[in-house]
């Protein structure tokens, strides 16, 4: 397999947003008409936090790959809080398609973790022309016990560890901002209906929806409950020994799953 071209991009949308992303090319795609493989990251993600896992699922599925930071992340533009309720609908329904747009990506793969499966979720029920599958990872649909519990016990290491000294390593002077838009967000008690199923009906494309057997952050019924609304179309996926973060945690099961999904599209 060829080697991947990276380059970093800054998209300027329509509104004056800025996202910063990177696309990976391969030599042997350029003329072609193929998808591209586009990654969503978590509630407190960054494009470093995926690690190498770009570069290895470039390589394992021979796609181009593009990888940004959403609004508020990284080197893209910030954001104010407080966030609103529906801000994963938003990501999905207002805001991917301009990305998509600006980065000049016609056909895509979503591929999203956590927060940005929920929102591969919507995208993929918003865009329907354009995304060709999708996968997820610990996805969620709506607030279980165990998300509530799970974001409560981050709140308790991030006010009593060093967790914020980690989490800075990515995120500067962002930090404290971004873990207040994540977990006040989530335990307002106006936030607690989150419900995503009304979505569900309208995705047609093969989906697969993986997550760790050991997620603290979501139930096993998230995943059945996905499968279920999207129907026939979608496939479940739950890795043993692996906690909310599949593809560092079970980086091999990962791409193995991913890539024979890939590869059973035809694309």
């Amino acid at each position: 397999m060829d080697e991947i071209r990276w380059q970093e991009r800054l998209l300027t949308l329509n509104d004056g947003t800025e996202i910063f992303a990177l696309h990976g090319q391969h030599h042997h795609n350029e003329g072609w008409d193929r998808p591209t493989l586009v990654l969503l990251h978590e509630a407190l993600g960054h494009i470093d936090m995926w690690k190498d896992f770009p570069q290895q699922l470039a390589d394992e599925t021979g796609l181009d790959i593009f990888v940004y930071e959403r609004r508020g992340y990284g080197r893209s533009s910030p954001i104010t809080l407080p966030r609103p309720d529906d801000y994963l609908e938003q990501e999905g329904r207002d805001w991917l398609k301009p990305v998509l747009d600006a980065a000049g990506l016609e056909q895509v793969v979503l591929v999203g973790h956590s927060d940005g499966g929920s929102i591969a979720l919507i995208g993929a029920a918003c865009l329907q022309d354009r995304v060709v599958a999708i996968i997820t990872e610990a996805a969620h649909i709506r607030i279980d016990p165990l998300t509530t519990a799970g974001i409560h016990e981050a709140v308790e290491l991030y006010n009593s560890t060093d967790l914020p000294t980690r989490l800075a390593r990515y995120h500067g002077d962002r930090t404290d901002l971004l873990f207040r838009a994540w977990h006040e967000t989530w335990l307002r008690p106006r936030f607690q209906p989150l419900d995503l199923t009304g979505w569900l009906k309208a995705i047609h494309c093969p989906a697969l929806i993986m997550q760790g057997e050991d997620d603290q952050y979501g139930e096993r019924a998230q995943v059945d409950d996905i499968v279920s609304g999207i129907g026939e179309s979608a496939e479940a996926l739950f890795l043993p020994n692996c906690g909310h973060v599949p593809h560092l945690q079970a980086q091999q099961a990962t791409l193995k799953a991913m890539q024979r999904f890939i590869e059973a599209l035809k694309i």
